[in-house]
């Protein structure tokens, strides 16, 4: 097997006797992409800190190509580890132009010949003379990216470095950014609350919260076999259905679900994204007949239904309860309020969680 290019083992951090990273690991591959996601306040920019060396860990440690470069007792300064770093403010040299920022800190013959060939590859060989505020966002996003590329740094750890962009330019950038990444074989590991970034962006996810990484996989894994609850709410508006387990079969509205190995008399949660919601057309008081993949068809109105572009999204008021539940449905579906439908759920797009205890 190869060698990792970043190995973090068991790393742990504490402020003020809370701990903010608690056991963390990770794999990094060279050229691979490993998004670090989660919420505001989950210890993933700590986590980066600690890697970058610009934060201590209380214990754990980190490996770079096999090297030892901190583990609590001994600390390689940041300088040392051939990692390049990207954030939010792309922190350009303002009296600098694009070329000079780009080799600034680079020494040696090639310098020239490096800072033209990073230029080309972000595309920014015309604005060589130019200065910082003479560009716009993505251009200056592109002129950090190729000034922490510009060393041949064998990791680049970037937090949130998009987030600051007009969504309409934000996903070109970060195409771009992930194409020159991948061309100079940098691992990668990337910062970020938003799940579709690391959805476009990452060969690995490693969802944080409360200081642990609590799911890791390939972005189709983790989406579609998320391990709780919150980890499916992470990535999607999600319905909830609730239910009790007997003989490991949950009775529901919209007939049996399968909770193998689940206790009887657990209470369960039943989720379920609104796109995997199918609708049907009420006849005369009856919904469609019962099928092995679709299950039995469960009666709602029309609470509301807007259009969000390239689909529709309709809220319905289930008969069986009075619940609210959503469904999205691809291009223009707009049914009038107080329209009577019928609802299944699609049984292979489920997710059965025993439910959490409510927080005292």
């Amino acid at each position: 097997m190869p060698t990792p290019r970043l190995e973090v083992s068991h790393i742990v951090k504490e402020f003020g006797g809370r701990r903010v990273v608690d056991d963390v690991s990770l794999l990094v591959m060279p050229g691979q992409v490993t998004c670090l996601l989660g919420p505001s306040g989950c210890g993933k920019s700590t986590t980066l800190r600690m890697i970058a060396g610009v934060e201590s860990l209380d214990r754990g440690a980190i490996v770079v190509d096999g090297e030892l470069v901190c583990d609590g007792r001994q600390q390689l300064p940041p300088e040392e580890r051939n990692i390049g770093l990207m954030f939010q403010d792309f922190a350009l040299f303002p009296h600098l132009t694009v070329a000079q920022n780009v080799a600034f800190g680079l020494k040696g013959r090639k310098v020239t010949d490096r800072v033209h060939d990073l230029l080309a590859k972000v595309g920014m060989t015309a604005h060589t003379n130019d200065y910082p505020h003479q560009l716009s966002g993505g251009e200056q996003q592109r002129v950090a990216l190729a000034r922490a590329l510009a060393p041949k740094p064998r990791i680049m750890l970037m937090d949130e470095p998009f987030s600051g962009l007009d969504d309409r330019l934000r996903d070109d950038i970060r195409d771009e950014t992930l194409a020159v990444l991948k061309d100079e074989g940098t691992a990668v590991l990337l910062v970020t609350h938003e799940p579709a970034e690391a959805m476009r962006m990452a060969d690995e996810i490693a969802l944080m919260r409360d200081g642990k990484i609590v799911q890791r996989g390939a972005p189709y894994n983790i989406y579609n076999a998320p391990v709780d609850i919150d980890a499916a709410a992470f990535f999607s508006d999600i319905n909830v259905i609730q239910g009790e387990v007997r003989g490991a079969l949950t009775e529901t509205p919209f007939g049996q679900f399968l909770a193998p190995g689940v206790p009887d008399g657990t209470a369960v949660d039943i989720v379920i994204r609104p796109q995997h919601i199918k609708i049907d057309f009420d006849r005369g008081g009856r919904g469609p007949h019962p099928t092995p993949e679709d299950g039995t068809a469960a009666r709602g109105v029309v609470k509301r239904a807007r259009f969000m572009g390239s689909s529709s999204l309709v809220e319905f008021r289930m008969d069986y309860d009075g619940s609210i539940l959503k469904a999205v449905v691809p291009s223009v579906f707009l049914p009038k309020p107080d329209m009577p439908l019928w609802l299944m759920i699609r049984r292979d797009r489920c997710f059965v969680f025993p439910r959490k205890a409510a927080a005292a």
